[in-house]
């Protein structure tokens, strides 16, 4: 692997990781969480989700918690969006940037969002069109991309031309997204070094979950092939409602801590994500998922 210097973190644990928890987390604790993420280095954080609430009742207070977000010039807020209306709301309650998704197959499509594969990305394109009108950032996320838990295997030349149609609306970035947690180290190496060749002078995101414990291998190995930006989350929860058996996030703090430690910078302070993810995990009842959080801090001067 080339020398790099810094990877970005995109903190997602406010909307991805909280999304497919039963018991509702208190809009004040998930403004707490964010403001533990602004003090650990956090400088991207997906805060929520402008869909239907009946369909994502854990974010059915987007709105409200919009409202009382901290007031940052260094911190770039996203809420994800699916159709124009969401768009609408994410705008309306002054979000900094819009995270639109589509689908590289069919059937997830249908079921996530209500359209299928090329529905979702004629979607995604008029999304970053209506941030980029409102002077607001517009990034794409392909989900799916490594595997659909309805149809299996995904092919990498659709994700490939999906990539290349994504790029056409210049947005921020295009994502990668892992959905339900089959990616291999090969793969992403392949697909992400394709994608990144094919959107040249467009940044590559990564979102891998854990479900199959290859998440760490995943991020390294697009990093290998050209990512310079990676989605995880505090404690390493999350997965979505309509995705059957998808499990956590990688997890930040094992993130940054593989990171760190291979000498690539990531701007996060570990003991303090220790420390969030220990009240996180007291606030949410139960231990989670993550390995960093739950062993000794090392070196040992970190936790002086």
């Amino acid at each position: 692997m080339e020398k790099i210097k810094k990877i970005e973190l995109v903190e997602v644990c406010p909307r991805d990781g909280l999304q497919n928890e039963k018991n509702l987390i208190s809009t004040p604790d998930k403004l707490r969480l964010i403001e533990q993420a602004i003090a650990y280095g956090a400088r991207r954080i997906e805060v929520t989700s402008f869909v239907n609430p009946r369909r994502v009742p854990q974010l059915a207070d987007a709105d409200e918690l919009a409202a009382l977000l901290p007031q940052r010039d260094d911190v770039t807020y996203i809420g994800l969006v699916l159709n124009q209306r969401g768009a609408e709301r994410a705008i309306a309650a002054g979000l900094d940037e819009l995270g639109a998704v589509c689908v590289a197959s069919d059937s997830f499509g249908v079921r996530n969002q209500g359209q299928n594969s090329a529905e979702s990305l004629d979607v995604a394109r008029s999304i970053v069109d209506m941030a980029k009108s409102s002077g607001r950032g517009g990034q794409i996320t392909i989900a799916t991309a490594f595997g659909c838990p309805f149809e299996g295997e995904v092919r990498h030349d659709h994700v490939l031309e999906m990539a290349k149609r994504a790029a056409d609306s210049q947005p921020r970035e295009i994502a990668l997204a892992d959905t339900i947690g089959v990616a291999t180290p090969g793969e992403v190496a392949d697909l992400v070094g394709r994608v990144a060749e094919a959107v040249a002078g467009l940044p590559v995101r990564v979102h891998f979950h854990n479900t199959r414990g290859t998440g760490l291998a995943n991020v390294w190995a697009a990093i290998g092939a050209g990512a310079r930006t990676v989605d995880a989350a505090l404690g390493g929860i999350g997965g979505c409602p309509f995705a059957p058996g998808a499990a956590g996030n990688v997890a930040s703090e094992d993130v940054a801590y593989m990171l760190e430690r291979s000498g690539i910078a990531t701007g996060y302070n570990l003991p303090q994500m220790v420390a969030a993810a220990q009240w996180l995990g007291g606030v949410m009842e139960r231990s989670l998922p993550a390995m960093v959080s739950k062993a000794p801090l090392f070196p040992q001067q970190l936790a002086e």
